[in-house]
C-alpha cells in the first residue's frame, strides 16, 4: 500500500518538497484528511486552521516553483500545543477562562516556526494550564491513546503527541516541566525531547529565571525532531536564561542541532536506572525496561546499574513547582474557583501551605541534587531510565493514586523519573522502542550531560538506527483503519469536564 503524504516523515516530505516532488498543497490536503479520519476517536487536534493553513501551503509552493530560499521546516505542517498562542487562532489554555480568546500576535516559539517555513495547521490538547499528565479539560474534553482511545495519552503535551503518532501532522510542539514533552511521547511511542533551560527561548514563564518549564519539538523520529529544534533554538532577551546555553555560538545554532551528530556508542559509558532508587515505579515497566537495557547495553563501552542522588527530590520538587504555580494561577483560584479544575486548585492550595523555610529546603535540594549529577557524569556518559513510571490506564482516572498498590505522594508523583532529571536540569529525551506487556507503547528516557543537548540527540539517534527494523523494539505503530473505526471518544463518559 502507498505511503500516504501525512505518513512520511518530517524530513522525508520537506526533502521531497524542495525536489519539487511533494507540494505543501498535497502535504496539507492529506494531513486535514487524516485528522478528519481519525480525529474523532482521540480528541488531539481541537482547533483547526485548515483555511488559512490552504493559503499558506499555496504560497509554500508558489515559492518552491519560482526558485525562492526555502526555510528548513518550509511547506510542513505544524500543530501547536493550546499552551502557545497563535494569532488569529483560538489559544484557551484548557481553560473555561480563556474559552473565546484569540491571540493578537504569535508567542515568539510560534512566531520562528513560520518563519523557518513551518504552516500552522491547527491546535493540540492539553490539561488545563498543562497541569497534570492526563490530557483532559472543560474546554474540549479528554485525549485518548492511539493504541486504545479508553486509555490515557498522559500530558500534557498529549495532544500533539496523539497527532503526530496518528498522522494528523508531521511536526509538534510541547512543553514540559515535570515531563510533559516525555510523558506522552512515552505513551504514544513518539520522540519528546526536553532541552536544556534556555535552549528554546520563552517570553512567558513567570519566573523568568527558573529553569523548570521548557519548549522543546515533538516528532515521529529523531532525524525529525532535531529538524523541528533547529527551528525553535534561538537567543530573546525577554528570556533571561536564553544566554546560558554553554558555548552558544554567536550564528548558526541550528547548526548544532540539525542533522544530528554522529555518535559512537561503542566508545561511550552507559549507567541504567529503573527509579532513581526510589521512584514509584510499575513492575511490569520494570520488565519491559530491563528487556531494553539487555538488548542495548551490547552497543556501549560499558553498562552498569547506577544512578544519581535524587533523595529529597519529590519534596523539592513539589515546593518549587507550588511556587509558579502560586504566581502563575493564585489570582485565578481565588477570584474564580468556578472555572478552575482540580488540579489547579490542589496546585495552590497547596502552595499556600508553604513557608519561606520550605523553599529555601526546596532550593538547597535542588542544588544538592545538581551537583551530583556532575559527579555522576563525570563517571559515565549516558543515563536511561524508563521515560515514565505506569503503562497507559484509562483516561478516566484523572491521575494514578497508587502503583502496585502503593500510594503516591502526589498526582504527580507518578512522574517522578521525569522531574528528577527537571531539577538537575540535564537534557532527556523520550525514545520509543516497542511495546509493553499489555500492548501499549514503551518509552525509554535517554539522560545526558549538562549542556549537553546535541550529544544526547546523537546518542538517541544511534539508538534508533540501531533497533531500525527490530520487530520488538522498533517504533510501534497506531492502526489508523482501527481509528477511524472506532466509536468516538466524546461518546464516552465523563469526556467533558473531571467527573
Amino acid at each position: 500500500m502507498a505511503t500516504e503524504p501525512c505518513d512520511l516523515t518530517a524530513t522525508e516530505a520537506r526533502r521531497l518538497i524542495g525536489r519539487k516532488a511533494l507540494s505543501p498543497v498535497e502535504l496539507l490536503e492529506s494531513c486535514l484528511a487524516r485528522t478528519a479520519a481519525v480525529n474523532p476517536a482521540v480528541n488531539a487536534m481541537v482547533a483547526l486552521d485548515a483555511e488559512r493553513a490552504r493559503v499558506a501551503a499555496k504560497a509554500a509552493e508558489q515559492a518552491v516553483m519560482t526558485g525562492e530560499s526555502l526555510g528548513p521546516l518550509h511547506g510542513l505542517p505544524v500543530g501547536i500545543k493550546d499552551l502557545d498562542e497563535t494569532a488569529g487562532l483560538r489559544t484557551t489554555y484548557g481553560s473555561p477562562i480563556f474559552a473565546d480568546f484569540v491571540p493578537e500576535q504569535d508567542c515568539g516559539m510560534v512566531a520562528r516556526i513560520r518563519a523557518a517555513g513551518g504552516i500552522v495547521i491547527g491546535k493540540t490538547n492539553t490539561p488545563e494550564f498543562g497541569a497534570g499528565a492526563n490530557t483532559r479539560n472543560r474546554v474540549y474534553g479528554a485525549t485518548g491513546n492511539p493504541f486504545d482511545n479508553t486509555r490515557s495519552a498522559a500530558g500534557s503535551s498529549g495532544g500533539s503527541a496523539v497527532a503526530l503518532a496518528t498522522g494528523m501532522a508531521p511536526l509538534c510542539t510541547g512543553s514540559d516541566t515535570g515531563g510533559s514533552l516525555r510523558n506522552p511521547a512515552a505513551f504514544s511511542g513518539i520522540v519528546g525531547y526536553r532541552p536544556s533551560p534556555g535552549l528554546v527561548p520563552s517570553e512567558k514563564r513567570p519566573h523568568g529565571w527558573s529553569p523548570l518549564p521548557v519548549l522543546g519539538p515533538m516528532a515521529r523520529n529523531m532525524a525529525d525532531a532535531c529538524l523541528l529544534l533547529s527551528a525553535m533554538v534561538s537567543d530573546d532577551a525577554r528570556d533571561p536564561l536564553a544566554y546560558t546555553l554553554h558555548a552558544r555560538p554567536v550564528r548558526g545554532e541550528a547548526g548544532l542541532f540539525h542533522p544530528p551528530r554522529s555518535i559512537d556508542l561503542a566508545g561511550l559509558r552507559l549507567a541504567f536506572s529503573e527509579d532513581f532508587g526510589q521512584a514509584p515505579t510499575e513492575q511490569l515497566i520494570r520488565r519491559a525496561f530491563r528487556q531494553r537495557v539487555a538488548a542495548i547495553a551490547p552497543l556501549f563501552r560499558s553498562a552498569e546499574a547506577a544512578h544519581p542522588d535524587c533523595s529529597g527530590g519529590d519534596e523539592a520538587f513539589e515546593v518549587l513547582r507550588a511556587q509558579g504555580m502560586l504566581t502563575a494561577h493564585g489570582e485565578k483560584v481565588r477570584t474564580r474557583p468556578q472555572d478552575c479544575g482540580p488540579n489547579i486548585i490542589a496546585n495552590v492550595e497547596e502552595g499556600l501551605r508553604y513557608s519561606l523555610v520550605d523553599a529555601a529546603r526546596a532550593a538547597a535540594s535542588q542544588t544538592r541534587i545538581y551537583r551530583d549529577f556532575q559527579r555522576f557524569f563525570a563517571e559515565h556518559d549516558v543515563l536511561v531510565t524508563p521515560a515514565i513510571t505506569i503503562s497507559p490506564r484509562n483516561w478516566r482516572e484523572l491521575y494514578p493514586a497508587e502503583i502496585d498498590g502503593q500510594p503516591t505522594r502526589t498526582y504527580f508523583h507518578w512522574l517522578a523519573l521525569a522531574y528528577y532529571v527537571t531539577l538537575a536540569g540535564h537534557p532527556a529525551v523520550s525514545l520509543p522502542l516497542g511495546i509493553d506487556e499489555r500492548g501499549m507503547p514503551f518509552g525509554l528516557q535517554i539522560v545526558g550531560p549538562r549542556g549537553g543537548d546535541a550529544f544526547v540527540l546523537g546518542v538517541a539517534t544511534a539508538l534508533e538506527q540501531a533497533l531500525a527494523g527490530d520487530a520488538v523494539l522498533g517504533r510501534p505503530l497506531p492502526d489508523p483503519a482501527a481509528l477511524r473505526a472506532a466509536a468516538p471518544i466524546a461518546g464516552m463518559e465523563g469526556f467533558l469536564g473531571f467527573g
